[in-house]
Formats: structure tokens, C-alpha cells, sequence
């Protein structure tokens, strides 16, 4: 394929791949704050000395940890109509997208919370805090700051992600690049354009995660 085809062929696809670019950002911006408002909550479950909700939290993280995306989006869109439960496919998306990040958030924070030292636990204590002032004016902050990378790497990931939506009939990037292969014979130059945009959108998110990691930086040098 020539020069002057590719470039036919990109004026052509252009303006398709980016409207599907643009439903991948609405998906994964979705599910990332889905992800972020299911993660503390099991976070914090999962370090209180309560089994009524640390165990379920824990069987909830093992379950989605343990458990292929795919799955889970066949379990949701395909399986829970078997029993009455049916979800359209945007919400099923990023409802599968939501849960399964908000598992790996979960971790990431959890690990950081316990790597707080006890000592500022007590030093809280004396000071007359209680159980959650300490743990959201005290030990939160300092959380924060060393879950960020790996939160945020979570986050990047579910741009890639949303790819599998496409298997659900969810309009995205991913979609739409295989409509436009079926209808013009070009699969290489295709995916590698959908690839770009991928790359190019993971790129944004990694400078929103730099400027995070040094707002906090800065927070906690104060």
C-alpha cells in the first residue's frame, strides 16, 4: 500500500477511530471513578478488626483478582439475564470495568495504609483522636502518597482495558477500528493507528500521575 493509499485511508478513518477515542476516555474516566469509590471503602474494610466486613471485602478483592476482565464482562452482560438481572451493554462495561479496578485499589491502598507506621497510630491516640479522625486526618494522607503510583498505574491500565468492552458491542476505539477494517481490507495500519491513540491516551493520564506524585511531594515536604 502506497503513501498517497495510507493517507486516503487515514483521512477516512480519522474521523471515526477519534469518536471512538473519545467513548474509550468517557468509559475509562467512568470506571475509574467507580473503581476509586468501590477501592477505599473495601480498603478500609479490609484492615478493621471486623470479619462481618473484612471477609467479605477479601472475597470480593479474590474474586476479581483471581478472575479474567473477560469473564467477568460475560459473567455481567450474558449470565445475569439467566436470573432476571440485565444491564445494557455501556452499563454492564463499565460496571466489570469498575469492579475490577476498584479490587486492585483496594490492594494498593491497603498496602500503603498498613505501611504507615503503628507509632503514628498511637501519637494520634494521645492526642485524643479517635479510630477514624487518625485514620483520615493522620494516616490517610501519608497513605496517599505512597499508593499513588500504583494507583495511578491501575487507573492508566483501564485505557487499555476498555478495549474489551468491544466484545459486548460497546461503541469504542477498538469497535469502531474493526468496522472500518471490515469495510476496507486493512487491518495493519488500522491497529497500528488504534495503537497510537491508545499510546497517546495513556501518555495524558501518566502526566496527570507525574504532577499528582509531585503536588503530594511538595503537601508533605511542608
Amino acid at each position: 500500500m502506497g503513501l498517497p493509499e495510507l493517507q486516503d485511508l487515514f483521512r477516512e478513518a480519522a474521523p471515526v477511530m477519534l469518536t471512538g477515542a473519545g467513548y474509550t476516555l468517557v468509559y475509562a474516566v467512568a470506571s475509574m471513578l467507580g473503581g476509586v469509590l468501590l477501592g477505599f471503602p473495601t480498603a478500609v474494610a479490609r484492615i478493621l478488626p471486623w470479619k462481618l466486613l473484612a471477609w467479605p471485602a477479601g472475597l470480593y478483592v479474590s474474586v476479581m483478582r483471581g478472575t479474567p476482565l473477560l469473564v467477568q464482562m460475560f459473567v455481567i452482560y450474558y449470565g445475569l439475564p439467566s436470573v432476571g438481572i440485565e444491564f445494557t451493554p455501556v452499563t454492564a462495561g463499565i460496571l466489570a470495568l469498575s469492579l475490577n479496578a476498584g479490587a486492585y485499589l483496594s490492594e494498593s491502598l491497603r498496602g500503603a495504609i498498613q505501611s504507615v507506621a503503628r507509632g503514628q497510630w498511637w501519637a494520634s491516640y494521645s492526642l485524643g483522636l479517635g479510630y477514624w479522625q487518625t485514620l483520615r486526618h493522620v494516616v490517610l494522607p501519608q497513605a496517599l502518597r505512597v499508593a499513588v503510583p500504583s494507583m495511578s498505574n491501575t487507573l492508566i491500565s483501564l485505557i487499555k482495558d476498555t478495549s474489551l468492552v468491544s466484545v459486548i458491542t460497546m461503541t469504542e476505539l477498538m469497535l469502531t477500528t474493526k468496522e472500518l477494517i471490515a469495510t476496507t481490507f486493512q487491518p495493519l495500519p488500522l491497529y497500528l493507528a488504534a495503537a497510537a491513540i491508545y499510546w497517546v491516551l495513556s501518555l495524558g493520564f501518566e502526566t496527570l500521575q507525574r504532577r499528582a506524585e509531585r503536588h503530594l511531594n511538595r503537601a508533605h515536604a511542608r
